[in-house]
């Protein structure tokens, strides 16, 4: 049997992040929990039927900022360490307070809305014109017909922990109690967990491993096939309950509300690309099954390399190379933020028991960015890094330049600069080298790590969510069966009759949490779709293009996606930078074909 994770206390302190800047102890935690909910209660006391003058709300704006700040900073300690060890029980008992506290303090802060939605209109008109929140109040201004009365508002606030539950009861489920269990190839046993699964197995190079593992972790999936599907139905009807009380036509409105663009570029992410770019994907796939020598493509084979012989390794040191490398074209301050994230340790590199799955960056406004990630010792962790890394500089460079309330981008742009740091990175990598093998490596890794993650496995989340909520809005029943259902059938549709759909693959709705993220799915592809057209700009004009992207950065939520990419100089009100995206993947499928071309005439 091959070894298991190590635990948490096992693994190497360097390698960890260090939280200390948000808060030194748990002890300490607790203490500012305490603090601030008396002092979200004083704010009330003082402030509740007083935000009638523009001196007073400018004041208790001050403040409520000052407060929401704390807030985050508490949730952000509490969540994030979790993460490392979800089966820690001191994490747990610090999670289990803050969300025990949490809806208290939103209770005390809910008013604030309210009472600047009773607002005469000329005095809020004025309040967008020369206050220090202009782009925070014009959304808050939006709000105004779907706005409940203040009493039923302070009463959903109360109740905003039980909201989260589902998300939480989903991560329990997923992490503690879902055992996998030993599987055996070739007389040889093999442990088997999420993180290893999605880090090692899933785009392992032998063909037979792959695929007993994906039967494996599929076969331990569907143990917990339904109570998953009732904990995110749950969510959901929740979600429906609350758009109806409000007045939105539909459950996707509603959440579309907060990113501030209009449904027809929600619908045309999702549609162009399942129709556009799923014919790309196909012949990209049948390169795969080219170069592996598959005897079929399967949905299991999608994710592995396009060469399985040529994998360059890379330890956590010598991705400092990489990275400095391809993003010192963004500046001295960006790359010094890079060096700050080693040196200062807010990344958190090993792969241990209990540690969650995937890669996320969380950027509490009072301190700097926490990256998560499970280093595995590939270099296409270079891409998952330097993509960790977009989001920090982009909070780094926004919480700079913004106040609180102006800080936080709309979901459909945040994607963005993550997405933009994968293209800068395979330029870096590509301009390097002129060995074929290693090129077509790059395009490989480009297409499956940054463009199959973001605009397909995200995308087909999405359509798969869209699907959920149009159901939902009829009244249909959602369970097991209708989940596996539509998840199969929106798979079945980008692939097509070229790739076999494994018995297994419709249960894959059961590995995300974007799911009860709002719609953040889709948001993958609208941000890559900035990110690549924002990369070609920067490879052809030069330092123009990095000033016009910096202004945007600093800009962070001071107003809509749209107008930060026309900052950008790119319109998305028009198809042109999706097509524009789609066609340059269809270019580097082209050329992947033509190096392999070339690799197989010199074998």
């Amino acid at each position: 049997m091959t070894n298991q994770l190590p635990t948490r206390q096992e693994v190497t302190t360097e390698e960890t992040w260090d939280l200390t800047d948000l808060f030194p102890s748990d002890k300490a935690f607790y203490e500012t929990l305490d603090d601030t909910l008396k002092a979200t209660e004083k704010f009330h006391d003082t402030y509740k039927n007083r935000l009638t003058d523009k001196e007073t709300i400018i004041e208790a704006l001050k403040e409520y900022s000052n407060l929401l700040i704390q807030y985050e900073r508490l949730a952000n300690y509490s969540g994030i360490q979790l993460s490392v060890d979800t089966a820690n029980p001191e994490y747990q008992k610090v999670e289990a307070k803050f969300v025990s506290v949490s809806g208290k303090m939103a209770r005390n802060l809910t008013f604030v809305q309210s009472e600047l939605l009773e607002l005469d209109e000329v005095l809020l008109n004025e309040l967008i014109e020369t206050s220090e929140y202009p782009y925070y109040l014009t959304k808050l201004k939006a709000l105004k017909p779907y706005q409940l009365d203040p009493n039923v508002e302070e009463a959903l606030a109360s109740f905003s922990p039980i909201f989260y539950a589902p998300m939480n009861l989903y991560g329990t489920t997923k992490m503690l109690d879902l055992q996998f269990g030993d599987f055996e190839v070739d007389g040889k046993t093999y442990p088997m967990d999420y993180v290893t699964f999605e880090n090692e197995y899933e785009d392992h190079p032998d063909t037979n491993f792959r695929r007993k593992s994906f039967e494996h972790f599929s076969d331990a999936l569907r143990k917990y096939q339904h109570t998953t599907a009732e904990t995110y139905n749950l969510h959901v009807q929740r979600e429906k309950i609350e758009a109806d009380l409000r007045g939105y036509d539909s459950v996707i409105d509603f959440l579309l509300q907060s990113h501030d663009v209009t449904r027809d570029m929600y619908d045309c992410q999702i549609d162009i690309i399942m129709e556009e770019l799923a014919p790309i994907m196909r012949k990209y796939a049948q390169v795969i099954k080219r170069t592996n020598q598959l005897d079929q493509i399967r949905f299991e084979d999608l994710k592995i390399s396009v060469d399985p012989t040529y994998e360059p390794d890379i330890s956590i040191e010598t991705s400092k190379k990489y990275m400095y490398g391809a993003l010192e074209v963004l500046g001295k301050d960006y790359l010094n933020m890079v060096k700050r994230a080693y040196d200062e340790r807010w990344i958190d590199f090993p792969k241990n028991k209990n540690k969650d799955t995937g890669a996320y960056c969380a950027s509490p406004y009072a301190s700097h960015s926490y990256i998560f990630i499970s280093w595995s010792g590939k270099m296409t962790e270079a891409f998952v890094l330097v993509h960790e890394l977009g989001h920090a500089g982009h909070f780094t460079l926004t919480h700079d330049n913004q106040n609180y309330l102006e800080s936080e981008p709309s979901m459909y742009f945040v994607e963005a600069p993550s997405t933009m740091n994968e293209m800068l990175m395979a330029q870096y990598l590509f301009k390097n080298s002129n060995n074929a093998k290693f090129k077509r490596w790059v395009i490989g890794s480009i297409i499956s790590r940054t463009y199959y993650h973001n605009m397909v496995t995200h995308l087909l989340e999405a359509c798969y969510q869209r699907e959920v909520y149009r159901r939902v809005d009829e009244g249909e029943v959602i369970n097991a069966p209708v989940l596996n259902e539509i998840k199969r059938n929106v798979i079945e549709r980008f692939w097509g009759d070229e790739i076999l759909i494994t018995e297994g693959a419709e249960l894959t709705w059961m590995r995300q949490p974007h799911y009860y993220m709002g719609l953040y799915p889709y948001t993958y592809s609208a941000g890559l779709t900035i990110g690549t057209v924002m990369a070609k700009r920067i490879q052809n004009e030069g330092q123009v293009a990095v000033d016009d992207w910096i202004k945007t950065l600093k800009a962070g939520g001071s107003m809509s996606p749209i107008d930060l990419a026309h900052l950008a100089g790119i319109d998305i009100t028009t198809e042109k930078p999706l097509k524009e995206t789609i066609a340059y993947i269809g270019e580097l499928v082209d050329e992947l074909e033509a190096l392999t071309d070339e690799i197989e005439a010199h074998a």
